[in-house]
């Protein structure tokens, strides 16, 4: 009996002393976060988003992309993180208002006449929680002569929507004020199908990995030909994503893929830099409008 005890004790120990470790690297974790919570820990990066006929910038997609730390050593450590944990509003709200903030002193240096889209990351737990405030956006906006519709609320789904129907109201309401709405990474899994099919986003942004030598993979073509399809009998727009090569944006515009984004059309900046067709491509457009 007592032998038991004693293992059960040793057992507790070796339990509490796991227990700690776990806590203090949570703790570590969390104290590293708030560090980047400030301006000059992020750096903001805009992406050109192309028109696939005509080869104009339509709009450019913010990239928030915080330094390199002990625990979150690249950009997709940090927002896996905080997609998981308590702090996801805090964080969100930050980013919105420093995108946003960003985004108008481009405009404002570049003295731009036409008004871009911007597309913003939003995880879509977010907008359901109670302690985001609808109202600030706006107020961001009229603070720095923007519109609401130059904005699309570009929805990530770190965790899956619980509740669609009430999902969709939230979005609708967005839509009245004049935003747009796009849903990222689609073709992925089924919750973003799922979300495709209630929300009829005005964009579909299809993953990079459906994109990725697509001339050469005949599973990618027929879903990527489906959402074409989807998207004609809906009237939204696709956009694809991580377009690196002449042969995948070559085979996009044979399939009628409305925009482009990727390395092959420009990369991410931190000024507003119009984007650009490859030469080989500009013939391939010339035909498109012919």
């Amino acid at each position: 009996m007592e032998t038991n005890h004693l293992r059960n004790f040793i057992h507790f120990l070796a339990f509490l002393k796991n227990k700690r470790a776990t806590l203090y690297q949570e703790y570590k974790r969390e104290e590293e976060l708030k560090v980047l919570m400030h301006k000059s820990k992020v750096t903001t990066m805009f992406q050109p988003i192309l028109s696939l006929k005509e080869g104009s910038t339509e709009g450019f997609e913010v990239l928030n992309r915080p330094e390199s730390t002990v625990h979150f050593p690249t950009t997709e450590t940090f927002y896996d993180y905080v997609g998981e944990s308590s702090y996801v509003v805090m964080v969100e709200q930050f980013l919105r208002n420093l995108s946003i903030e960003r985004f108008a002193e481009q405009i404002k240096k570049q003295n731009e006449s036409r008004n871009p889209l911007v597309f913003l990351n939003i995880q879509t737990q977010v907008l359901a929680d109670p302690c985001w405030r609808s109202g600030i956006t706006m107020e961001l906006l009229e603070k720095h002569n923007l519109s609401p519709n130059q904005i699309v609320l570009e929805l990530t789904e770190k965790q899956s929507v619980k509740n669609y129907h009430q999902f969709k109201e939230l979005i609708e309401h967005y839509r009245q004020q004049g935003f747009r709405i796009a849903v990222d990474d689609a073709g992925t899994g089924y919750n973003s199908l799922q979300t495709l099919v209630y929300l009829k986003p005005e964009f579909i942004k299809l993953d990079k990995s459906l994109i990725r030598n697509i001339h050469c993979h005949r599973e990618n073509q027929h879903l990527v030909r489906l959402l074409v399809k989807y998207a004609m009998q809906v009237g939204t727009k696709i956009i694809a994503e991580g377009i690196e090569t002449d042969d995948e944006l070559e085979f996009l515009q044979n399939l009628g893929v409305h925009f482009g984004q990727g390395y092959a059309l420009g990369r991410p900046m931190p000024e507003l830099q119009q984007g650009s067709m490859p030469q080989v491509n500009k013939h391939h457009q010339l035909a498109l409008t012919l």
